[in-house]
C-alpha cells in the first residue's frame, strides 16, 4: 500500500510540474510597435498628443522658419493624417480639448511681439488668437494648457514678467488675460525660476506645477502648489540626489499622490547628457510635499526623460526618455518607452533606433489600449529644415 501512494504522488508531482512547464514555455505576446507617420515639412512635433471626443488624436508640430512653421494636425487610430493648420508659429506642448469642444493651445514664438501666443482652434481647423504676450506678462509658453473646474484655462511661461523669470497666468476661454504669479520676487529664488511644463488641477482645486531651476536645494527646480486666486506655496525643492529640472509637470495618480520626473540628477552617473550629475529620475510626491525617488536612469534603460508621465488603464505608469537606450547612431541615444509602478518596479519597452523616431514626447493610451506618441526627431524622411529627420507618429500595443 506504501508503494502505490508513493507512486501516486510521484505521478501527481509530474503532472503539476509538467502543467507548470507548460504555462511556462507558452510565449508572452510581445509589444507591438508602429510607426504610423513621417514627418516632412513643417515637422518635428514637440509635443504629445490628445485623444479628442471624435476619437481622432491631436497634435502639433513645431516646424522651421517662415513657410515650414509648425503645424496642428490630427490622425486616426488607423493612420489617416490631416493638417488643421499650417503656419503660425513654433507650437508646442500638448492641446487641451475644452468643455465647449475647441482645443486650447501655446505658440512658444510667435504672435505680435514674438514672444507667443495662446490660440483656440476649432475641429475644423478654425484658429484665433485669444492672446499676443508681451514680455511684461510673460514669454516663452511651452507646457501648454489645463482647463480647470471653474472653466478658465492656466498656464505657464518660462521666461518674462516683473522678473524676466516666467510667470503663471489664467486666461479665460474668451481671451481675459490675468497673471497670477510672476516667479522669482525672492533672493535665490527659492520659489523657482523658469516653469516650463505643464499644470494639473488636483483633487483639492488647487493647480500643481514644477519650475526647471531655483529652489532652495541648489537651483535645481522645484514642485508647486498654486491657488487659481495665485497664492503660491513650494512643496519641495530639488537637490541633485533626488534629481533636477523637472521640466515637464506632474500627474495626480488615482491614489492620491503625484508623479512625475527629472530632466538630469540622481546618483547614475553615466555618459548623459548632464555628464556627473545623472540622467534623471522617476519621482513619487505625497500632496504635502513628501518626496520619494523611485527610479533613477543610468542611461542603458534611458536617460533625460522630458515629457509628462501617464497612469494607464492597468494601473501603472508610462513614460518616455528623450535619450538614452541602444541606440548607436544617434549622438545621446534615441530614447527610450517605459513602464513603471507605482512602488518602482521598472522595464523597458522600447529602444528607439533613430530609423523609428528618435528623442520621444509624452504617450497617450487609447480607449482602444494602444499606446501612441510622436518624436522630435528621427525617421526616415530627411529634410533640411528639420535639421535633418522631422519626427514620426507611432503606436504601441502592450499586452
Amino acid at each position: 500500500m506504501h508503494r502505490v501512494i508513493t507512486h501516486w504522488f510521484a505521478a501527481v508531482r509530474l503532472l503539476v510540474l509538467g502543467a507548470l512547464w507548460l504555462c511556462l514555455s507558452v510565449p508572452i505576446p510581445a509589444q507591438t510597435f508602429t510607426t504610423l507617420y513621417l514627418f516632412g515639412a513643417g515637422g518635428n512635433p514637440d509635443g504629445g498628443l490628445i485623444q479628442a471626443t471624435d476619437g481622432k488624436l491631436y497634435g502639433v508640430t513645431a516646424g522651421g522658419p517662415g513657410k515650414e512653421a509648425g503645424m496642428i494636425y490630427n490622425i486616426t487610430p488607423g493612420d489617416t493624417f490631416t493638417t488643421l493648420h499650417g503656419g503660425g508659429g513654433e507650437y508646442q506642448g500638448e492641446l487641451v480639448q475644452g468643455t465647449d469642444g475647441n482645443f486650447y493651445g501655446t505658440v512658444l514664438q510667435g504672435g505680435t511681439f514674438n514672444h507667443g501666443t495662446v490660440f483656440k482652434i476649432t475641429p475644423s481647423g478654425t484658429i484665433t488668437t485669444l492672446h499676443n504676450f508681451d514680455l511684461p506678462d510673460g514669454m516663452g509658453p511651452d507646457g501648454g494648457l489645463v482647463q480647470a473646474s471653474d472653466g478658465n484655462f492656466y498656464g505657464t511661461t518660462e521666461q518674462g514678467g516683473t522678473n524676466s523669470l516666467g510667470t503663471l497666468f489664467k486666461i479665460t476661454p474668451d481671451g481675459t488675460f490675468t497673471t497670477l504669479y510672476n516667479f522669482c520676487p525672492k533672493r535665490g529664488c527659492t520659489d523657482g525660476q523658469g516653469p516650463t511644463g505643464h499644470l494639473v488641477q488636483g483633487t483639492d482645486g488647487n493647480l500643481y506645477g514644477t519650475t526647471g531651476a531655483g529652489g532652495s536645494g541648489g537651483g535645481y527646480g522645484t514642485i508647486f502648489k498654486i491657488t487659481t486666486t495665485g497664492t503660491l506655496t513650494t512643496l519641495h525643492s530639488f537637490d541633485l540626489s533626488d534629481g533636477a529640472g523637472p521640466n515637464r509637470g506632474l500627474i495626480q495618480a488615482t491614489d492620491g499622490n503625484f508623479y512625475g520626473t527629472t530632466y538630469y540628477g540622481g546618483t547614475n552617473n553615466s555618459n548623459c547628457n548632464y555628464g556627473y550629475q545623472g540622467c534623471g529620475t522617476v519621482f513619487r510626491m505625497t500632496p504635502t510635499g513628501t518626496l520619494t525617488v523611485l527610479y533613477r536612469f543610468d542611461y542603458t534603460d534611458g536617460a533625460n526623460p522630458a515629457a509628462p508621465l501617464i497612469q494607464a488603464m492597468d494601473g501603472n505608469f508610462y513614460g518616455t526618455t528623450s535619450g538614452g537606450g541602444n541606440c548607436t547612431n544617434f549622438g545621446g541615444g534615441c530614447g527610450t518607452i517605459f513602464k513603471i509602478t507605482s512602488v518602482g518596479t521598472f522595464i523597458t519597452l522600447h529602444n528607439f533606433e533613430k530609423t523609428d523616431g528618435a528623442r520621444p514626447n509624452a504617450l497617450v493610451q487609447d480607449t482602444n489600449g494602444i499606446f501612441y506618441g510622436t518624436t522630435v526627431d528621427g525617421g526616415k524622411i530627411v529634410y533640411h529644415y528639420c535639421g535633418g529627420t522631422c519626427g514620426t507618429i507611432f503606436s504601441l500595443s502592450v499586452p
